[in-house]
Formats: structure tokens, C-alpha cells, sequence
């Protein structure tokens, strides 16, 4: 067994204490924290998160601060996205772009007041980005990262948990938005969001100390509703087509390789930093898009690097995410694929570890 050396690089959270009394099995590293990846089994927590609840520390997915009279031009010189209609109160899932229009990041924004933005971000060091920004275009703005971590309650029972322990109130919220709710005296935003397609809602958890106590409320008061301490479960995010930065697109990719062009209003994004890269590109369009793809055979092996994706013998991709789908009976997967060969319906071979595989491009993720 290799394990992982801790250290004060390498920070715990507010939650671990739960999460290891939980059993957890695995860890990955996310933003320099722990990120649990396995209770039972990726199968079995794949099937309770569809059918009951689960309590994710997601603390990893820090929050960069930006606070001043700037912090609505700064916000908007970090994507394509067009932020002039967004209130107080919404979450906007927003590409984060550099100058050249490459993805650096795709967090939610969540607009606390004109004033002042939490960015919820993927695995990067996009605060050194957003700092850089702000220093070199001298704006009167504050940039950091404030002691917020949050905590995902998702799945079909995540609202009957979450009513339990914040009041009825938390069933008005709609989806991308959030509102403040009291917990020992503490407010907390409270979003209907989260990082699966079962339904859910992320707290904003703003001090440390009450990290625990907000824990095992959560579980004291769902016991009958089979709550379970969980994490982001890698079959039902590539079946919903959920992309994970670092994984399946990295500063080399733009929004529209990603699929993520509806989330670029690029010609009435003024100020966005990498906006003339982008109208270039979405001008010519994309040669290259995320597509979903299934592998025929047995259960591939993890895939910890780009597979490639080849017609005959010309590579025309790459997978980047794949696992085995009890439910679909299939291995489902991300990849890359060239404008030629991305239609579905499309037959492939891919280059797995154990071997060619016969693949073949979906009309459309599995949920």
C-alpha cells in the first residue's frame, strides 16, 4: 500500500474528524486538501447516493474573495460569461478564461452583493490569477481566500435532511440559488446546487468551528432517511456528463471544445480578458469537442492519463474520464474528439491498458 505523507501543505478540513469516523477509503489531493474518493465501494456509494442521501466535505473547492467597489469589473474580466444580469442571491457557473481564451477554471460565482463575490473553484491556483489581474490593473478591490468550506448534501433526500435542520424554509430556494440561514447563531449561505444530477444543496460553511457540530446535525437528524457520509462519485458524474477540470480540459481547451459555449455571451461579455481570443473562436467553431463515448467490453481499468481515441489508424481524440456503469452495463466515458469523427453513432478504438477496445460516440450523456 503507498500512502500519502501529511503535512502542513496538505490541510485537513473542518469536517475530516466525521469523515474518517465515517470509514472512508480513499483521498485524492484538491487544492491542496484532502478530497474523500471511496466509502464502500464506487458502485455501492454510487447507488446510495441515487437512492438516499449523502453528506459530502467538498472543502477543497475553496473560495476566492473579491470585495470592493472593482469586484463586479474584476468578476467579469475573468469570464465570457455576460454577469450584468446577476443578482444578489443567484450562482452563475461561470468558464474562467485566460487571454488566449483557455479554460483556467469552471466555478460557480456566487454574488453575496454587488460588492462582494465568492468564486467556488475547480482544482488551480486561480487566486494567484485573480490577484495578478487586479494588482496590474491597479483596481480597488480586495482578493483572498476567506474561511469558507463547503458542505454538499445531495441526493433525492438531500431537502427532507436539509429542512430538518434549517426549517422549511430551504425548500423556496431555487436551482443556482442561495439564501442565508442561521445555524448556532451563524449565518450561512445555502445553495441548490451541488456537484451531481440527483438534486442537492452546498452550505457555505464560514468558520471552521462549527464544522463538526453542523456535521453531525446533519447526520442526528437524517438516521431514518439512510444519510451516509459521501464524496463525488465518479460513475454518476460521467454519466450526467459532469467535466472535471484537470481531467477532462486543462488552459489548452477554450469553453466551446468543452461544450461550454452556452455559457459564453461573448460578444456582450465586455471586459472578459480573453473576449477577442473567443469571438475568433466562436467565429470558426471548434475543431475539436467533449463528447460522451462508451467502451464495449469488461470494466476498464482507471484511467490516470489521456487514452487514445483512433479511426483506423489516424488518432482522431482522446478519453480523458471512464468507468464501468453497473446501471448502463457499459464502461461510460468522457473524451476529445476531432470535428470528424465526433458525430454519434461514430464507431472508435481506444487505447486502454488492457488493450484495444471498440468504442462508440453517444447522442448524449447517460442522464
Amino acid at each position: 500500500m503507498t500512502l500519502l505523507s501529511m503535512s502542513r501543505r496538505l490541510r485537513r478540513t473542518p469536517f475530516s474528524d466525521g469523515v474518517e469516523a465515517a470509514g472512508v477509503k480513499a483521498y485524492t489531493v484538491y487544492n491542496r486538501m484532502l478530497l474523500p474518493t471511496l466509502f464502500e465501494s464506487v458502485e455501492a456509494d454510487c447507488h446510495h447516493l441515487k437512492t438516499h442521501v449523502q453528506v459530502w466535505d467538498v472543502s477543497c473547492e475553496r473560495q476566492v474573495e473579491l470585495r470592493g467597489p472593482d469586484a463586479a469589473r474584476l468578476m467579469q474580466m475573468l469570464t465570457p460569461r455576460d454577469l450584468r444580469r446577476m443578482l444578489p442571491g443567484q450562482c452563475y457557473y461561470v468558464p474562467i478564461v485566460d487571454e488566449t481564451g483557455g479554460m483556467l477554471n469552471d466555478p460557480v460565482a456566487v454574488k453575496l452583493s454587488e460588492d462582494r463575490w465568492w468564486v467556488s473553484i475547480a482544482d488551480s491556483d486561480l487566486l494567484l490569477w485573480v490577484k495578478g489581474l487586479a494588482n496590474g490593473y491597479r483596481l480597488d478591490v480586495l482578493v483572498d481566500e476567506p474561511d469558507v468550506s463547503p458542505l454538499a448534501v445531495q441526493g433525492p433526500k438531500a431537502e427532507e435532511l436539509m429542512a430538518r435542520v434549517f426549517g422549511d424554509r430551504v425548500r423556496d430556494i431555487r436551482f443556482f440559488r442561495f439564501d442565508m440561514f442561521q445555524f448556532e447563531g451563524r449565518d450561512l449561505a445555502v445553495a441548490r446546487s451541488g456537484y451531481s444530477k440527483q438534486g442537492g444543496f452546498e452550505i457555505y460553511v464560514e468558520g471552521g468551528d462549527i464544522g463538526m457540530p453542523l456535521w453531525n446535525a446533519l447526520f442526528a437528524a437524517g438516521e431514518d432517511l439512510h444519510v451516509r457520509a459521501g464524496c463525488p462519485n465518479l460513475i454518476e458524474r460521467i454519466e450526467s456528463g459532469l467535466l472535471s477540470y484537470g481531467n477532462d480540459m486543462t488552459d489548452d481547451n477554450t469553453p466551446h471544445e468543452c461544450g461550454l459555449g452556452r455559457f459564453c455571451n461573448t460578444h456582450t461579455a465586455i471586459g472578459c480578458v480573453g473576449r477577442d481570443a473567443l469571438l475568433r473562436v466562436a467565429k470558426e467553431g471548434p475543431v475539436q469537442q467533449i463528447r460522451p463515448i462508451a467502451i464495449a467490453g469488461d470494466p476498464v481499468p482507471p484511467c490516470d492519463r489521456p487514452w487514445p481515441a483512433y479511426a483506423g489508424d489516424t488518432r482522431v481524440g482522446q478519453v480523458t474520464s471512464s468507468v464501468w456503469s453497473p446501471e448502463f452495463e457499459t464502461n461510460v466515458s468522457i473524451g476529445m474528439l476531432r470535428l470528424s469523427h465526433w458525430d454519434a453513432g461514430t464507431v472508435l478504438e481506444v487505447e486502454t491498458p488492457d488493450g484495444m477496445r471498440r468504442a462508440e460516440v453517444q447522442a448524449g450523456f447517460w442522464r
